[in-house]
């Protein structure tokens, strides 16, 4: 029996143990999707509610943008490493410690609300004091002393550690999602058998596309409730969600989030670090992929160390980024995740402001509109790649003609929005606007939006010389009235008069639907140009690169321009304790031309960068002879592969498929 043992050291397992579900792939492919489907949902849902945190907590859009993108911090850092390892670690191990870590980073994120006081926004209805409503009056000293203590609580140690806490959060976010992915695609190729392999990555990257939407669609429902419902009665709750002041609960889908990272990621624990191949389990004697399979496993431990792999990297590195075609395609790439970051963590903001909606409503329509249509873009392309049987240059010119459609549907956008709404003394700017109610001592800090009888936008009731207001049983204003400000009838109610275009809202989103359904039409053809044209030997590595520089150049600053961007369109920032805090109000017509301006410009370096892959492979063909007589590998004609006995470097030099 040691003889055997010895003579056969890959001896087939027990069937018993090899019908065990923790030994299925498609087990391990089906708990990997939920993990997946769990860990972009977080991804999604931060996205979603970030505006809302910067309303929360007074935060600039450039500093919510670099909120944004912290995750990529770790992650960029780390995907070295994982590249580097592959196959010698226990995989679903590392997978579900990640998990557990993007969990604990899910919680870590929810935990500034429950730090924080409740949300104190200014003007609110107080039954213990009859300044706190905001109207005009001669003296305010209650509303100083208020002023005063709200400030020692925004001052708190607690309050200061909240920016930081989420990013933090942040970082542990990438850091957990690191070997998720990677170890879980290397390792359902390892394992499934070759006829099913394409089936669980295309379900993979199905899911991948998905959990986006979900968060979003999550961030939609979430922020419904507003957020210190867990902390004051329903009937403290003076605000409606289309209120600018709303802020919903944001937290509460990070921990409907972290328990499903933590459900999802206990499989891992008991899946093996090997598992028969898929096709492997009966018999495997008679296969020869399946000794193949066996014999790779007992030699991971000679492979090159880790400072090896190290010192090769940039040799490696350099030498895919020498291959032109790999260059301009990565760099299209780049253009269009960089517009896609920012479109993703801003549009909902933009929507909002631009159309006068509420928070909840726009981050719906993102979920349920722009990104399931990328989605089936994207899923369209391969198909008709597949059906046409392109060929590398034939993908090339499918890209191109496809961000030049994008260019032209992405560029009316621009002008199908909104004026800014009339607000006195802030849009136009006027001197003498608010001279009437000069003498309210109307509080700095205030803002509590009317909308004027005669069409005018007042930053607060007593700005617009509101001496009395109507309010209901539960003491929530209805109107105001007696205002000195408001030209004709002389009232205002509550709320802003918004941007009065909400009706532009259909034709916006039916463009930049068809302009994302476009856009995604390019991202299979172009995955497939990198794949060819890569000596096989470095197909991994160029992958992990590609991602790499997606998060170095793309993920990190994309939502901080784009944040940048739309600070400078602010007309007005809030104010609390001295400090300039969020924005209250935009120029719309120049929130709309820079923020999607940026867009077009991206849109249009991702088309430059395809055009130049067509004149490049133009070039390869007319320099390249097609020679049928030789025999051995591929050769690259006019996108057709040609046999061609040349050796390997020439292969890497000549963007040739092996």
């Amino acid at each position: 029996m040691g003889a055997n043992m010895n003579s056969d050291p890959a001896e087939p397992r027990p069937p018993a143990r090899n019908r065990s579900l923790f030994n299925n792939i498609k087990f391990f492919v089906l708990c990997h999707s939920l993990l997946q489907l769990a860990q972009l949902l977080v991804s999604g849902y931060m996205k979603s509610s970030i505006t809302t945190i910067e309303r929360r907590y007074g935060l600039t859009s450039q500093k919510s943008g670099l909120l944004a993108a912290f995750n990529e911090v770790g992650n960029t850092i780390l995907i070295v490493f994982v590249s580097f390892f592959g196959s010698r670690v226990h995989r679903p191990r590392f997978i579900g410690g990640g998990a557990l870590l993007a969990c604990l980073a899910s919680l870590l994120m929810a935990m500034p609300h429950f730090l924080s006081k409740p949300y104190d926004y200014t003007d609110r209805i107080s039954s213990s004091s009859d300044n706190s409503s905001g109207l005009c009056q001669s003296e305010s000293t209650l509303i100083t002393s208020s002023s005063n203590q709200s400030c020692s609580l925004q001052e708190s140690p607690t309050q200061r550690m909240v920016y930081p806490l989420l990013l933090l959060g942040q970082l542990l976010l990438g850091i957990g999602a690191v070997p998720i992915q990677p170890f879980g695609i290397s390792y359902i190729d390892d394992y499934a058998s070759k006829k099913n392999s394409p089936l669980y990555l295309g379900i993979l990257l199905a899911v991948t596309s998905i959990g986006p939407a979900f968060g979003f669609i999550t961030g939609s429902f979430m922020l419904r409730f507003y957020v210190d419902f867990d902390k004051i009665s329903k009937d403290d709750i003076k605000l409606d969600s289309k209120d600018l002041r709303w802020v919903g609960a944001w937290w509460l889908g990070f921990l409907v989030a972290s328990c499903l990272l933590f459900l999802t990621a206990l499989p891992y624990l008991f899946f093996p670090r090997n598992m028969p191949k898929e096709d492997c389990a009966d018999d495997v004697e008679s296969k020869p992929d399946c000794k193949q399979q066996q014999q790779q496993q007992q030699q991971t431990d000679q492979e090159p160390s880790l400072l090896q792999f190290l010192k090769s990297f940039p040799r490696i590195a350099l030498r895919t980024l020498r291959s032109p075609i790999y260059l301009l395609v990565v760099l299209a790439q780049v253009n269009l995740a960089a517009l896609l970051a920012g479109l993703a963590t801003f549009m909902a903001k933009f929507i909002e402001r631009q159309f006068s909606q509420t928070v909840s409503f726009s981050t719906m329509m993102i979920g349920a509109v722009c990104i399931p249509l990328a989605v089936l873009g994207t899923v369209l392309g391969g198909v008709l790649m597949r059906r046409l049987n392109l060929s590398v240059n034939g993908a090339s010119k499918l890209c191109t003609a496809a961000i030049l459609i994008c260019l032209f549907s992405a560029t009316p956008l621009m002008l199908i929005g909104c004026p800014t709404q009339k607000v006195a003394g802030v849009f136009p700017p006027s001197s003498d606007a608010l001279s009437c109610s000069a003498g309210c001592r109307c509080p700095q800090e205030a803002f509590n939006p009317v909308c004027g009888s005669d069409g005018v936008e007042f930053r607060s009731p007593c700005h617009a010389g509101c001496i009395s207001m109507e309010a209901d049983i539960n003491n929530k204003a209805t109107n105001y009235t007696e205002c000195r400000c408001v030209s004709g009838l002389g009232f205002a109610l509550p709320g802003t008069c918004g941007s009065g275009c909400s009706h532009l809202l259909l034709p916006f989103m039916a463009l930049l639907g068809v302009t994302s359904f476009i856009a995604s039409f390019s991202q299979t053809p172009s995955y497939m140009m990198i794949l060819r044209t890569v000596p096989t030997e470095d197909k991994s590595f160029a992958v992990g690169v590609q991602y790499m520089l997606f998060r170095v150049l793309a993920f990190m600053p994309g939502p901080v321009l784009y944040g940048s961007v739309i600070d400078t369109t602010c007309i007005l920032w809030g104010k609390k304790c001295g400090k300039h805090t969020s924005c209250l109000y935009y120029n719309l017509d120049r929130f709309r031309q820079r923020f999607l301006g940026v867009q077009v410009v991206f849109v249009c370096g991702g088309l430059l960068c395809f055009l130049l892959t067509v004149v490049v492979l133009r070039r390869m063909a007319r320099h390249q002879e097609p020679q049928p007589e030789r025999k051995g590998g591929y050769e690259l004609v006019n996108g057709e592969k040609k046999t061609e006995n040349i050796s390997s470097k020439e292969k890497e030099l000549k963007g040739i498929k092996t």
